[in-house]
């Protein structure tokens, strides 16, 4: 095993930023986060420890799942830009004062995103991610118990039927399909915001929510937001007292420019906790 004692660049709280990390690959238990990511060969298991000084204990097999593990963990992903401009901001001020240590957790492989875009659009979180669950349970192999992260090429040998089975809305697993069998969707991660939100907003099925979905958690990019986003949708129906569209979102998230992924992150994690100039929404999921 590797180990390396890393400080995160910019503030970073480890507990907030995996609150929901639990899924068929990963388990976030008693303030450490395991899980098996990809490494030549297969996949290896690596685990993080945040300490009381605020630097992170990782452990991993080798030094390629010890790069997939800073990557997930985004501990290079400096937002104290985010957090300087925004400080005083009408909507997310207090948010970024509460809740300077929180950053997006990111999926190991780009393909892993695509599952979650498409499994959650439009529905609730919790309902999504057990759809999800059951996919990367069915597809990939078990080590230790956890999941190995899902690759594009497992997922396009999947039949559609097999996908509904799951759970997953038959045009869905037929995008699903589709798009991890025509795109390399790992070297998506080598290309600027605009062109990989213009490939893949190409692709019948996945419309700009999905595309944010892949690019914060897939790609770890914070220029591009999850516009149409449900939770979205209830906070701007909260202010603006009416039943708004998903298209709508993109003004709530447009003054944030470059950082209009995170600034969405922000949103919803602020509003659960009544740190928005709104009252919080009873049971969100943030």
């Amino acid at each position: 095993m590797i180990h390396a004692v890393i400080r995160p660049r910019g503030p970073y709280l480890l507990a907030l930023t995996a609150r929901h990390a639990s899924d068929a690959t990963r388990l976030f238990r008693d303030g450490v986060l395991e899980a098996r990511l990809p490494a030549a060969g297969g996949t290896e298991r690596a685990a993080a420890r945040q300490l009381p000084d605020g630097s992170l204990r990782l452990a991993a097999e080798s030094e390629e799942s010890l790069q997939a593990l800073r990557f997930v963990l985004a501990i290079d992903a400096d937002h104290s830009e985010f957090l300087r401009r925004f400080r005083s901001d009408s909507m997310l001020g207090p948010a970024t004062r509460g809740l300077a240590g929180l950053r997006q957790l990111r999926l190991p492989t780009v393909a892993g995103a695509l599952v979650r875009a498409l499994c959650g659009q439009l529905i609730e979180a919790k309902r999504a991610r057990a759809i999800e669950r059951r996919i990367v349970r069915a597809v990939m192999p078990e080590h230790g118990g956890l999941h190995a992260p899902p690759t594009a090429a497992a997922l396009a040998a999947l039949a559609p039927a097999e996908l509904r089975r799951l759970g997953l809305h038959a045009r869905r697993g037929a995008t699903l399909v589709r798009v991890c069998g025509s795109l390399e969707l790992e070297r998506l991660r080598d290309l600027p915001a605009p062109v990989v939100a213009a490939r893949l907003g190409r692709e019948r099925g996945l419309g700009p929510w999905s595309v944010g979905v892949v690019a914060l958690e897939g790609l770890g990019r914070y220029d591009i937001g999850l516009v149409g986003d449900l939770g979205l949708i209830k906070l701007l129906s909260a202010i603006r007292g009416r039943r708004v569209e998903g298209w709508e979102t993109e003004e709530l998230l447009a003054p944030y420019g470059e950082w209009a992924g995170l600034a969405g992150v922000y949103m919803l994690a602020g509003w659960s906790r009544g740190l928005l100039p709104i009252a919080p929404l009873a049971r969100h999921a943030a």
